[in-house]
């Protein structure tokens, strides 16, 4: 017989998926990483395990314990699941302009969640991040999980994600295009992608708002380019330390409304109903189209699942009220 001991034991294997409709102007072969295969609906299954195991086995992590996080939801339901299996309890910590859907999907989970305001900085009391480093000296046997810093974050892709890519593409795949926030996939796979063929060229997607293309470009943190944005999951005020800059090749930003608008048209064109970030990605892509030939193979990753954004991108009078259908 065949069956996974626990929910944990489905994590991975995702399949690759030829786009066709929305790419039918560009040169290439387009294969789609398709991440809410995972049982969470999402690529951060994979590292939120990694980074528990991690823990457990570094000694951060003990029985009894309480997992804390601040996160855009996709990486909690990853931690959720992980705790419910291995018996801890977890606390996540959210930005309120993230979907009332993930916040409800977190609770239904056990987590206990705090809702902070998105719209002030990293430093801030207030923020998510700061929350989340407050719980965890105020909350006895608590871990601070830090998916942004936390180095296993990227392990999961480079030891999982990235041989998947390679394996399906028989090392065929050329490009890699994807959305950074964390920065652990994106670096992870792309660190393996490299290890096996450095010619392989790594994309990211970034949102205007966001400090990651300029950085990239010029090495200069500008607070000018940082204020609010509506795209959730991808984009960062910050620099975490899991996004390696030198394996990325380059950076192109999507805007909020069209990453809304080809998110909406990755459901009724492809059937794909996926979370923000992929409208992001495949927009991105389609700016990329000067870079690829009729050989190239590109992958892409999409992230997370439609049923987190009913009440937002998949809301016609939402998407009215943000003027995105002008």
């Amino acid at each position: 017989m065949e069956y996974a001991e626990n929910i944990l034991g489905t994590i991975g294997s995702t399949p690759l998926v030829k786009l066709n409709r929305l790419t039918k102007d560009l040169p290439c072969l387009v294969l789609a990483k398709y991440e809410t295969f995972n049982p969470g609906n999402s690529v951060k299954d994979r590292m939120a395990l990694q980074m528990v195991e991690d823990a457990e086995a570094d000694g951060l992590l003990k029985p009894g314990g309480t997992i804390i996080e601040g996160t855009s939801g996709n990486t909690g339901m990853g931690l959720a699941m992980v705790a419910i299996i291995k018996g801890y309890k977890l606390i996540c910590v959210i930005g309120d302009k993230q979907s009332q859907e993930k916040i409800n999907i977190l609770k239904a989970m056990g987590s206990e969640v705090y809702v902070c305001p998105a719209e002030v900085t990293p430093e801030d009391p207030r923020s998510y991040y700061s929350t989340a480093k407050r719980l965890a000296k105020e909350i006895p046997n608590s871990w601070y999980v830090n998916q942004y810093d936390n180095p296993s974050n990227s392990k999961a892709h480079f030891l999982s994600t990235g041989p998947e890519i390679w394996e399906q593409t028989k090392g065929k795949v050329t490009h890699f295009v994807t959305g950074v926030g964390t920065g652990g996939t994106i670096s992870g796979v792309g660190s393996y992608l490299k290890s096996k063929n450095p010619n392989i060229m790594i994309w990211g997607i970034d949102t205007y708002g966001s400090v990651f293309k300029k950085y990239h470009e010029t090495g200069i943190f500008d607070e000018n380019e940082i204020y609010p944005y509506i795209t959730e999951g991808i984009g960062e005020d910050i620099l975490p330390e899991n996004v390696n800059f030198e394996v990325i090749d380059g950076f192109t930003k999507v805007s909020d409304k069209d990453a809304a608008i080809y998110t909406r048209r990755l459901a009724r064109e492809e059937a794909m109903f996926l979370g923000n970030s992929a409208g992001a990605v495949i927009k991105g892509l389609l700016q990329l189209k000067e870079h690829f030939t009729e050989d190239d193979v590109v992958v892409v990753l999409f992230h997370d699942h439609g049923s987190r954004y009913v009440g937002k991108i998949y809301n016609d009078q939402w998407m009215s009220d943000k003027g995105f259908f002008k």
